[in-house]
């Protein structure tokens, strides 16, 4: 029986839902993955690209599957000829403006999985598995989401979220800074967790989300930074800003970025590596070592106004 009386819990919005409302909701994005794999029996090896996060292993090693990886081309494409099978190779859309490619792969290959991690209002393709990590776009510490044709024959427990918040409170009241080493051991929190459905906590804060005014506000940023940066960004051949779709940030690819990436981070534009691992996987003479070493992924999301990303283009130009 509900509750009613007594003091009141956090207090937030209801805009209609969760915007990927007909997916299966479970309680990371790798748990979605794993949900993925575990739905076909007949599965034996994941072909993985190089140029991923590496905790996208921990549900493969879970299962005990076979897994390779595999190379991109200049487009992002893979350099996989075919796909047997009993094996499947994950996709993912970088940055979120990779569906041009999902399009030509699909046509290629029949056993596909789709990485949208990085893609949150990127829609499914009928019959492709995909799943999805809200917690890379909005203020919440965990949740994933995924559509599937099969389902796997077990119950999931639900999971709770109430250890993993006191990173997205302190950041309010102290900073970014502050609560860092309390956001990378949330982040440790979330390795191997068992599969389990989204919390309600997690559901509640999605909610309160206005998915429309976030994506055209992502688009909003991401067409300002490309509009200033276009000319010395090596990716705008493969950048259709006609096309996007609420990305996750801008990818700015140029040689030598490393060393602006410790420039713009030491002035507080905290910009991640993509992803550290690739380093220990690939020649330096590879293309996926190139772009991890020089790509930098700049914020676009829907805390920022243009205020805030000429003074990220003043710095970069500086």
């Amino acid at each position: 029986m509900k509750s009613i009386g007594g003091y009141f819990e956090l207090e937030l919005n209801d805009f209609g839902g969760i915007y990927h409302n007909k997916a299966i909701d479970v309680n990371t994005g790798r748990n979605a993955f794993e949900y993925i794999l575990r739905s076909n029996k007949k599965l034996t090896k994941v072909l993985l690209p190089y140029f991923v996060c590496d905790v996208l292993l921990q549900p493969i090693k879970k299962l005990n599957l076979e897994v390779e990886f595999y190379g991109l081309d200049n487009a992002f494409l893979p350099k996989v000829n075919s796909v047997k099978k009993n094996e499947v190779i994950l996709y993912v859309n970088y940055f979120g403006i990779m569906n041009k490619n999902i399009k030509n792969i699909s046509n290629r290959f029949e056993n596909i999985i789709i990485d949208n991690s990085q893609a949150f209002y990127a829609n499914p393709i009928k019959n492709i598995p995909t799943f999805y990590s809200p917690r890379k776009f909005f203020g919440v510490a965990d949740g994933g989401f995924l559509y599937t044709g099969k389902r796997i024959n077990a119950k999931l427990e639900k999971d709770n979220s109430l250890n993993r918040l006191s990173q997205l409170f302190g950041r309010i009241e102290k900073g970014a800074e502050a609560f860092y080493p309390l956001f990378k051991e949330n982040e440790r929190k979330l390795d191997n967790l068992p599969l389990m459905k989204m919390s309600n906590l997690t559901k509640k804060l999605m909610k309160n989300i206005n998915f429309e005014v976030v994506r055209q506000k992502r688009n909003e940023n991401f067409s300002f930074l490309h509009n200033a940066l276009s000319k010395l960004n090596e990716l705008t051949p493969i950048i259709d800003k006609e096309k996007i779709n609420g990305p996750m940030l801008y990818p700015f690819l140029r040689n030598g970025n490393e060393k602006l990436k410790k420039f713009l981070i030491k002035d507080r534009i905290y910009v991640a590596t993509y992803w550290p691992n690739v380093f220990e996987w690939v020649n330096k003479t590879d293309w996926e070592y190139y772009l991890s070493e020089n790509i930098i992924p700049l914020p676009i999301d829907q805390r920022y106004v243009p205020a805030d990303l000429k003074f990220i283009i003043r710095l970069i130009k500086k």
